[in-house]
């Protein structure tokens, strides 16, 4: 298994929000992490920050985590726990009040990959079915879509797109989607927060992660390609590629 994280602030905003990171625990299993901060004057990205430095603290110091049922419980139990963490600190210091994060974060085994996100920020998977979100955004537009009053199509430029129905630390309690998918040689995991796939098409995305680049380069080209296109938002990715249960460089 090779893996690369990547973040870049964008073309237009002048702090980076974004937070994230691979994270590797007593047994060498990975954490990929990637969080969209928002909210408050500059709250955003300590919600981020937060969310991502107790996450790390909490993994690299786990073990024992060898199934999917493990996988799922520890991230539905210190995702909960940084909810009640990040909700804490906007309760308790004004300036941060109403800061919260989108999260996106996988547990990456030889065998599997565990999934959980709040927010918009995407995993998608590449393998032999071809390209696809793993994913459902919790936002106003992915439910409009869903309920069938808007298109596919009218939801890429709705002006309400960065709604969001559920983010992680904005309230007491939080709901989030966990799901576990089988590797196999030659899979690859993206994780994304939006200013990559509000910016890059799946088809873009798709022909970049199927070059012969190495993966720094690739996280590189899509980075590039999300500023050329506009860059309005900070832009951070994690790419993971399954090659034979050996973990390369991170």
């Amino acid at each position: 298994m090779k893996a690369v994280f990547k973040t870049d602030k964008g073309k237009v905003r002048l702090h980076n929000e974004d937070a994230g990171g691979i994270f590797v625990n007593q047994d060498g299993s990975r954490l990929a992490i990637v969080a969209d901060g928002m909210g408050g004057h500059r709250a955003g990205d300590i919600a981020s920050e937060m969310s991502v430095i107790h996450l790390k603290k909490e993994w690299e110091a786990a073990e024992g985590i060898a199934t999917a049922d493990d996988a799922e419980k520890w991230l539905k139990e210190q995702i909960t726990t940084v909810n009640n963490i990040v909700f804490e600190h906007a309760t308790n210091n004004t300036e941060c009040d109403g800061m919260g994060t989108t999260i996106v974060a996988a547990i990456i085994t030889d065998r599997f990959a565990t999934v959980a996100n709040i927010g918009d920020s995407r995993a998608y998977i590449l393998n032999e079915s071809g390209f696809k979100q793993i994913t459902e955004d919790h936002s106003l537009v992915n439910e409009l879509v869903r309920s069938g009053q808007i298109s596919k199509e009218d939801a890429e430029h709705h002006p309400r797109k960065n709604v969001l129905l559920r983010a992680l630390g904005t309230e007491k309690m939080v709901e989030m989607d966990i799901k576990t998918i089988i590797f196999e040689e030659g899979d690859i995991l993206l994780l994304c927060s939006d200013g990559l796939s509000n910016k890059v098409s799946d088809k873009e995305m798709t022909a970049i992660l199927l070059n012969e680049d190495e993966l720094e380069q690739k996280a590189g080209t899509l980075i590039s390609l999300a500023n050329e296109n506009g860059g309005e938002d900070n832009i951070t990715l994690v790419i993971a590629e399954f090659s034979g249960g050996l973990w390369g460089d991170v």
